[in-house]
């Protein structure tokens, strides 16, 4: 697989466009996350209320797949429960590592469906999960 089949547009559009990447003033956590191997870096910020997630940012640098993976992530889990968001992670993860996964819970990824193919490119990898990793352990710090 050629880098240039991963940058889709959807990739493109969530890493150069993303109404997600911003400053939460009323974030009730925050949670750095940072990919060594090629300086990605982020910070997620999220806003729970009643074990919902109401809102989430992140701020950072990186390549296209780890800010549009971010985009993408902080779509998902606005508006879940922290268990639900948890299970989110859970199943992106076993997406990325070609676990097997029902149908019902590739749709509950929406747009980070177009990451499913990253593993055939390790050295992408943990760009494309910098931001789920940051999420899991900010949940699981909760």
């Amino acid at each position: 697989m050629e880098i240039d089949q991963i940058y889709t547009e959807l990739i493109k559009e969530h890493s150069l466009y993303s109404d997600n990447k911003r400053t939460l003033d009323d974030a009730t956590d925050s949670q750095l996350g940072v990919n060594p191997s090629c300086g990605d870096e982020i910070t997620l910020n999220i806003r729970v209320k009643d074990d919902i997630i109401e809102d989430a940012s992140f701020e950072g640098v990186g390549c296209a797949i780890s800010q549009a993976s971010a985009s993408m992530m902080i779509d998902i889990v606005k508006g879940k429960t922290i268990s639900e968001a948890k299970h989110d992670v859970k199943n992106f993860l076993k997406m990325i590592k070609n676990e097997d996964l029902t149908e019902e819970e590739l749709e509950n990824l929406e747009d980070a469906v177009a990451l499913q193919n990253i593993s055939k490119l390790p050295a992408r990898v943990k760009c494309a999960v910098l931001a789920w990793r940051t999420l899991d352990k900010l949940l699981t710090d909760k």
